[in-house]
């Protein structure tokens, strides 16, 4: 996958496209030039996703856990609506439980910020807990790191099960690092095969 968007002074609200030439290459650009380009973002239009990417991207260096894997969680868990409360009492964007947001020492689960602070914290402890282990970690979020240990895998349960396996197929934790390369010109290259760009500085996206 190699995918190439020109970067000039355009502002960050425009509309942006989509092209793909005959080589594979993906553009992005919100300069569009001929056919073939497909819009795949407006200007108008918002995400509650995008909203929340700074505190993600914050919480993912803090806790070592990469932000396709918080923002699947948050998407499984409440469909990013901050104000969400389960039938068994989790509120908020990733569903802490009054006892788990005490024990993060979160005061107001209701706000974005803290949610995400303690339920990204909460990950982290289950994954240190399972040895990095993110199937039985993210069990461990949904039912309890006590029934994940008594089963020694996945616990059976359909809710849990169910939960692991969204998470994981919307996540992008086993798609390869991503490399970006700034050209003279200002273009960034951004792709995952940097081994097909050995004589070029790298940096790690």
């Amino acid at each position: 996958m190699v995918i190439a968007i020109t970067c000039m002074t355009f502002p960050s609200y425009a509309d942006m496209y989509k092209f793909v030439d005959s080589k594979g290459t993906v553009h992005f650009t919100n300069m569009p030039q001929g056919k073939g380009y497909k819009k795949i973002l407006s200007s108008k239009s918002t995400s509650a996703e995008t909203d929340y990417d700074h505190i993600i991207r914050d919480k993912s260096v803090k806790y070592e856990i990469e932000p396709s894997v918080i923002k699947a969680l948050i998407r499984a868990e409440s469909g990013w609506n901050p104000k969400a409360v389960s039938k068994k009492g989790a509120v908020g964007l990733m569903q802490l439980m009054p006892s788990t947001a005490s024990d993060m020492n979160i005061d107001n689960p209701y706000d974005p910020e803290e949610n995400i602070e303690g339920g990204t914290r909460y990950l982290r402890m289950m994954l240190d807990r399972f040895n990095d282990d993110l199937n039985l970690a993210l069990a461990a979020y949904n039912a309890g790191p006590a029934t994940v240990e008594k089963t020694g895998n996945i616990p059976s349960f359909p809710e849990t099960r169910q939960f692991v396996k969204k998470v994981l197929t919307k996540s992008r934790d086993r798609v390869k690092p991503v490399y970006t390369l700034t050209h003279k010109d200002g273009t960034i290259l951004y792709t995952n095969t940097p081994e097909l760009y050995k004589n070029s500085k790298l940096s790690k996206f």
